[in-house]
C-alpha cells in the first residue's frame, strides 16, 4: 500500500494563498478546459432542504497531469445561526495512473474558497476594463471579502460597496475590509445604490431571487455570479443577459443546466441552443469576437460574467461551481455564510 499525506485545513493555509500564483493556477485551469480533452462529468449534488442543506461531489482529469482530486462540498445555509460555518468539505487526491490514493485535504472548504476568489479574479482581468477602481460586493459571508481581496490582484480598486440583506453584518464586513485592505469600503443598504456606477460587481449569495434588476446596471460594468451553482438559485434577473454586449461562461453545458443562463432560457431571453462563449476559449485566444476589455463604458463580468455594453446593452459572464460563468456576472461556488 503506498503512503498517504494527510494534510489539515491549518497546514493547508501556510501552503497556499490567495495570490497572483492562485489565479494564475485556475487560469491555466480555465484554458485546458478550453483546449485540452478534459473529463469533467455533471456535479453529483444532494439536497438536505428541511436543514436547507446541500452536497456536492465533483472531480475532473485533466490529460497530462499525474493526479486528480475528487471534492465533497457540503453548504448547510442555516448553520451561522448555530454558530458554524455554512461550507466546509474536504478532497482526496488519487493517482491519475494506478488510481491509489495519495492524498486527503482536510481543508474544511478553505481551498474551495480560494479557488472561487481566484476565479473571480481570472474573469475580472479578462472581461472587466483595466481602469476598473469601484466595485461592489452583495453578500457578506468569507467569499465577499475574498473575491474583493482577489480583485485587488488584477485591478486598481480604490473603492468598494458592500450589501446584504443583514445590515448589521454587512457594516461589519465593511469595517474588517476597510482596515485589512487599506480601502474605502461602505455598507450600502440600498441594492440600486450599490450597484450604480461600480465598475465591477460581484455576487456572492445563495439567493433564489435576483438580486441585480435589469434597472440596476448600466454601460460599462461588469458583472461576476459567483453564487448561482444550482437550478433553483438565481443573483441576476435574466433580462441582464439579453442587455449583456457580452456573456461568458465557465461551461456552457452546465450553465444551461443550472446557474444564471439556465434561468435566462427559462424565461425566453436566451435560447437553449445560443452560441455561448467559455472563459476558457477567451484565456486561450480561441473567442475573439468582443472578448477583450473594454476601454470605454460598456458592462462586463466574469464567471457567470456579464458586460454592460455601451448602449443600453451589456455585457455578461456567468460561472457555475466547477469554474465561474463569464457573464460580466459569474456565478460560483457555495460560501461560508448564507450571504457569502
Amino acid at each position: 500500500m503506498s503512503r498517504m499525506t494527510i494534510l489539515t485545513e491549518a497546514e493547508l493555509r501556510k501552503i497556499v494563498t490567495l495570490d497572483l500564483d492562485a489565479v494564475a493556477c485556475v487560469e491555466n485551469a480555465f484554458r485546458a478546459l478550453a483546449t485540452l480533452p478534459v473529463a469533467m462529468p455533471p456535479i453529483l449534488r444532494l439536497d438536505i432542504p428541511e436543514h436547507r442543506g446541500e452536497v456536492d461531489v465533483k472531480t475532473a482529469y485533466v490529460p497530462g497531469i499525474d493526479g486528480f482530486a475528487i471534492k465533497i462540498s457540503p453548504g448547510f445555509f442555516d448553520n451561522p445561526k448555530l454558530g458554524l460555518p455554512s461550507v466546509n468539505g474536504m478532497m482526496v487526491l488519487l493517482s491519475a495512473k494506478t488510481g491509489l490514493i495519495e492524498a486527503l485535504l482536510l481543508d474544511n472548504g478553505y481551498l474551495t474558497d480560494i479557488r472561487t476568489a481566484a476565479a473571480g479574479a481570472v474573469a475580472a482581468k479578462h472581461l472587466s476594463r483595466v481602469d476598473s477602481k469601484v466595485a461592489a460586493i452583495f453578500g457578506a459571508g468569507v467569499q465577499a471579502g475574498l473575491q474583493l481581496e482577489a480583485l485587488r490582484l488584477v485591478r486598481p480598486i480604490e473603492e468598494a460597496r458592500i450589501w446584504a440583506r443583514d445590515v448589521a453584518k454587512a457594516e461589519a464586513t465593511a469595517t474588517r475590509l476597510r482596515e485589512s485592505l487599506g480601502i474605502m469600503v461602505r455598507a450600502e443598504p440600498d441594492a440600486a445604490k450599490a450597484a450604480a456606477e461600480a465598475d465591477i460587481i460581484v455576487t456572492t449569495t445563495p439567493s433564489t431571487e435576483p438580486l441585480i434588476k435589469a434597472g440596476f446596471v448600466s454601460a460599462g460594468q461588469h458583472i461576476t455570479a459567483m453564487g448561482s451553482d444550482a437550478e433553483h438559485k438565481n443573483e441576476i434577473a435574466p433580462a441582464i443577459l439579453r442587455l449583456a454586449d457580452l456573456y461568458v461562461a465557465d461551461s456552457a453545458k452546465q450553465t444551461r443546466r443550472l446557474g444564471e443562463l439556465h434561468h435566462a432560457i427559462e424565461a425566453g431571453v436566451m435560447a437553449a441552443d445560443a452560441d455561448v462563449t467559455e472563459l476558457g476559449q477567451i484565456i486561450a485566444g480561441k473567442s475573439t469576437d468582443d472578448a477583450r476589455p473594454a476601454t470605454s463604458p460598456s458592462p462586463t463580468s466574469p464567471a457567470p460574467a456579464c458586460r454592460t455594453p455601451r448602449s443600453p446593452r451589456s455585457r455578461a459572464t456567468a460561472p457555475g461551481r466547477p469554474m465561474p460563468e463569464p457573464f460580466s456576472k459569474a456565478d460560483s461556488w457555495p460560501e461560508r455564510d448564507p450571504e457569502k
